[in-house]
C-alpha cells in the first residue's frame, strides 16, 4: 500500500522539498549569501551561484558542510571558525549563519506551507498504522513542522540540532537516517526513505533501507529530467514528482 514494499513499517521524510516548499527559500537563502560573498571577494565579474550549484553543493547536507563544499568548488578556503560566529565572520560558520539569518528573514516574509499531496500522504501512512519520523539537515525543523502542523504526524524528529548534539555524519552518510530508524524502534530494512536531495537517496541506499523513494519537483510536466535521472542513479529505488501519486498505489 501507499507505493511500498512489504514488509516497510516505517516512514522517514526529509522535510525541505518533500514536505514543505522550503526548498525554494533553502535555494534563494543560499544564493543570496553566496552571491554576496562572491562579489565582495571577487568584484563585479563574479560567477553566480546557481540552481545546479545548489543541487551539486548544498542540498540536503548540514549548513556548514554545504558551505565548506560549495566554496571548494570555486578552490575558496576559509578557516572553520565556532558555531555561533557572527554572519559577518569570514568563516565557514559565519557563512552559514548569514545564510541562516537570511532563511529566516524569507520564512517571516513568505511564509512556510506543506504540499497538499505529502499532507495527503501523511495523512494516509499515520491510518494505515505505519511509524513517521522526519529527517532534515535544518537547525529549523521543529519550528516549519510546528507552523505547518506537520509535527501531529510526526513521532520522532532528527534535525541539524539533534545531528550537531549527537556528533552524526551528516548525508550522504546514513548516520541520520539510521537514527531516525533507531528513534522509531525499526529496523532499517523495514523503513522507507523519501528525499527530493541526491545526498539523501545516497544515505537511504547506503543505509541498507528497505525503499528509498526520490522526489523530483524540478519538472511536474515532465516528470522526467536530470535532476530525477541523478536521483535515480543516486540510490532511489522510484522517483515520483509529488506524494499524491503513491497515495492510490496497492
Amino acid at each position: 500500500m501507499l507505493g511500498l514494499t512489504k514488509g516497510i513499517t516505517a516512514c522517514l521524510f526529509d522535510l525541505d522539498g518533500v514536505l514543505t516548499n522550503t526548498a525554494k527559500l533553502h535555494m534563494a537563502a543560499w544564493k543570496a549569501t553566496f552571491d554576496a560573498f562572491l562579489q565582495e571577494r571577487e568584484g563585479p565579474g563574479f560567477a553566480p551561484f546557481t540552481e545546479q550549484d545548489y543541487l551539486d553543493h548544498v542540498d540536503g547536507r548540514p549548513r556548514a558542510d554545504g558551505v565548506r563544499d560549495f566554496l571548494a568548488s570555486r578552490q575558496i578556503t576559509l578557516p572553520e571558525g565556532a558555531a555561533d560566529d557572527p554572519p559577518t565572520a569570514m568563516t565557514v560558520n559565519g557563512v552559514g549563519n548569514r545564510k541562516n539569518a537570511a532563511l529566516r528573514s524569507l520564512i517571516a516574509e513568505r511564509g512556510v506551507q506543506p504540499y497538499p499531496g505529502s499532507v495527503r500522504y501523511l495523512r494516509a501512512a499515520q491510518e494505515a498504522g505505519l511509524r513517521i519520523a522526519v529527517v532534515t539537515s535544518s537547525n529549523n525543523g521543529a519550528a516549519v513542522l510546528e507552523a505547518t502542523h506537520l509535527d501531529q504526524f510526526v513521532q520522532a524528529r532528527i534535525d541539524g540540532q539533534v545531528i550537531t548534539k549527537r556528533h552524526l555524519r551528516g548525508k550522504p552518510a546514513p548516520d541520520s537516517y539510521l537514527a531516525g530508524a533507531q528513534a522509531l524502534g525499526v529496523e532499517p530494512s523495514a523503513a522507507a526513505v523519501f528525499e527530493d536531495a541526491v545526498a539523501g537517496v545516497e544515505a537511504g541506499h547506503a543505509g541498507g533501507f528497505g525503499l528509498v523513494v526520490g522526489v523530483d519537483r524540478t519538472d511536474q510536466e515532465l516528470r522526467e529530467g536530470p535532476h530525477a535521472d541523478a536521483l535515480r542513479a543516486h540510490g532511489a529505488d522510484v522517483v515520483v514528482s509529488d506524494l499524491a501519486e503513491l497515495v492510490a498505489q496497492p
